[in-house]
């Protein structure tokens, strides 16, 4: 069958029924009020993937041949898409092998094996472990499944616009992550079948924006480098099958900072409980640069497949740049007493101490002052800029000495 149809919509929505979970929109009243619009959130990393890749994957498995099947399966994937195969492989009862970049997060690597597949890391980005994919589907004549140029893939992940008509009719903006443009084809591909008059954004990390840079070129371009905490959507060049789709159905394309990203995770985690990588925070951070007001708007929510230990930096980063957390050096005579001072001038003012540091180095003279630095909770910029003037008050001379715990 052709792809990219209603027909093949219809087949594909009708086929991944037998491995998605339900991700009913999320009505979200903090981005709304943020953005004097109705934003809804299509949590797809509520799947039982932990993404929307398994869409792609299984529609895509069930178009192959049995013999295409029974060579086995390979694919290259910074993490989620590697998932989706793997389960997809499982459900097929086929061998499947997954080429992932060096510096894919632990979570997304084991997840991968749990479903049955053989790991091989490789390179520092998605596009070093495609070249090293397509090399061993070359030399041992394995079946190689795309990411995201391929067809009857993007097929697979539109299913998620099909859904989100159903649930919102009215829809008037999706916000869709782009890596590769596979998600992104799919989704607005279908919803321009289903409504020509629907915008559809992508939206991109600065570090690795290729779609936007293709899309100004009127052509497929590869970037130097993918630089972006944003790790599934670290990709240097996007499909060349899928591009033209892309030129015609996605009306705009938005890119966003890392630092954006890091405050959306606090927003998502604070107001909605719910834990969302960095790529498919993309459509949250987004939100803003919207130039809209009083429309529907949908946020795709990628996937949630995100390991702890970035998690905490994550979470650690956001507080510092929401004046949340820092860290203030002050001098002070090397004397009984005067560290119960400090503590008590902070105290005073709701501040709460996280860790202290004395340097009894930082002059020859101690007498003089000794050096004391100061890691503080606060409420937010307003309360570290009260407790900072209450130092400077009682003669202390606060300085921001670093931005890390």
């Amino acid at each position: 069958m052709e792809m990219l149809t209603l027909q093949s919509f219809e087949e594909a929505c009708d086929k991944i029924r037998e491995v998605t979970l339900e991700t009913k929109l999320v009505y979200s009243a903090h981005f709304s009020k943020l953005t004097g619009n109705k934003v809804y959130l299509k949590p797809e990393n509520m799947q039982f993937t932990g993404a929307y890749k398994v869409r792609g994957a299984y529609y895509k498995m069930s178009t192959l041949s049995e013999e295409d099947r029974q060579k086995g399966i390979i694919t290259a994937s910074a993490g989620n898409h590697a998932q989706g195969v793997a389960y997809a492989a499982s459900c097929y009862k086929v061998p499947a092998t997954i080429v992932m970049p060096t510096s894919t997060p632990l979570i997304k690597v084991n997840r991968t094996k749990s479903y049955g597949a053989d790991v091989v890391l490789y390179g520092n980005v998605y596009d070093d472990a495609c070249e090293k994919a397509l090399e061993l589907a070359a030399k041992k004549g394995y079946t190689f499944v795309h990411p995201f140029d391929d067809t009857a893939v993007a097929t697979g992940q539109g299913t998620i616009a099909m859904e989100i008509f159903k649930e919102l009719p009215l829809v008037d903006y999706i916000l869709v992550p782009i890596g590769g443009g596979g998600l992104a084809t799919g989704v607005s591909t279908l919803a321009k079948l289903l409504n020509p008059k629907i915008k559809v954004i992508g939206v991109e990390p600065e570090g690795a924006a290729c779609m936007k840079a293709s899309l100004k070129a009127g052509h497929v371009v590869a970037l130097d480098s993918a630089s972006t905490i944003a790790d599934g959507t670290a990709v240097k060049k996007p499909g060349e099958n899928i591009f033209p789709y892309i030129k015609e159905n996605l009306d705009d394309i938005i890119t966003v900072a890392d630092s954006e990203l890091i405050t959306a995770f606090l927003d998502m985690v604070e107001n909605h409980k719910m834990i969302v990588e960095n790529s498919g925070l993309l459509t949250v951070a987004a939100l803003k640069q919207l130039d809209c007001k009083d429309k529907k708007i949908v946020s795709i929510l990628s996937g949630g497949n995100m390991d702890v230990i970035t998690m905490s930096s994550v979470v650690q980063q956001g507080l510092i740049m929401r004046d949340r957390i820092f860290t203030v050096s002050v001098l002070l005579p090397d004397r009984p007493g005067e560290l119960h001072r400090v503590s008590g001038v902070i105290a005073e003012e709701s501040g709460n101490v996280i860790k202290l540091e004395h340097n009894q180095f930082v002059s020859t003279n101690r007498n003089a002052a000794v050096e004391l630095r100061i890691t503080l909770e606060a409420f937010g910029t307003e309360h570290k800029e009260k407790i900072l003037k209450r130092l400077q008050d009682e003669g202390y001379k606060p300085k921001i000495v670093r931005t890390s715990v």
